[in-house]
């Protein structure tokens, strides 16, 4: 019986994400965490207990927490679209796609074949390959956008209409003219970025072991190393 194993013969290292774009993946991921934690409670409130509101301000702490972190992811999804325009190439992938290219169409089938065990290996990108892409996205930077646009709203529904909040994002309630609406609709985006963020986690730990390049350790050091095997 034919034993047969791979093995490296070469190594190659590219760097693919700036300091600025991995800061804001952890940073970013860290706000997410929070803003879905906190945010749950607020759309599933605890239970009320009687006394003095001063000592029972648990509700109006997660509040705070939610509307701190919000803050936070804003402020770098705003820095996040400046480094696209100054940056590196990389910087710009899940800002858009390339939906005109026939490659990038064909390499996305490619990709879809691949993580459906129907493909017998992966095609090395330095970045993110098209099928990472094309669901970053659309399930991840677009509705991260929503979340930002929806979650100001809210927040300026109780803030007034003379806040710099209901100025900017006071027209989505000509969208949605019932708060319930928007609040229904920002929880169901918060389950899609939820959703998003356990299967870029399966991905990535995938890849790692079986596509023959660093990922997980990139989003560290900012450098792809891709090893050439052969049998």
């Amino acid at each position: 019986m034919a034993l047969h194993a791979k093995k490296a013969v070469g190594r190659l290292s590219v760097h693919v994400y700036d300091a600025p774009v991995r800061i804001w993946h952890w940073v970013n991921a860290f706000s997410i965490l929070t803003l879905a934690l906190t945010g749950y409670f607020i759309g599933s409130p605890l239970t009320s207990v009687s006394g003095e509101a001063s000592a029972n301000y648990l509700m109006g702490h997660i509040r705070f927490i939610h509307f701190a972190a919000a803050q936070i992811l804003t402020v770098l999804l705003i820095l996040r679209v400046y480094w696209v325009f100054v940056g590196g190439v990389h910087a710009r992938q899940i800002f858009y796609m390339p939906i005109w290219s026939g490659r990038f169409w064909k390499e996305w089938s490619h990709e879809v074949r691949w993580y459906m065990f129907m493909a017998p290996q992966p095609r090395k990108y330095p970045g993110h390959n098209p099928l990472a892409r094309f669901t970053m996205f659309l399930m991840f930077t677009l509705p991260l956008l929503f979340m930002v646009i929806t979650g100001f709203a809210l927040y300026s529904d109780g803030a007034g209409r003379d806040s710099w909040e209901y100025v900017l994002f006071g027209w989505v309630f000509s969208i949605w003219p019932n708060s319930q609406d928007i609040h229904t609709n920002h929880h169901l985006g918060m389950w899609v970025i939820l959703i998003f963020a356990i299967v870029h986690i399966y991905v990535v730990v995938r890849e790692d072991i079986m596509s023959s390049q660093s990922i997980i350790s990139s989003m560290f050091s900012g450098e792809r190393l891709s090893k050439d095997m052969e049998d």
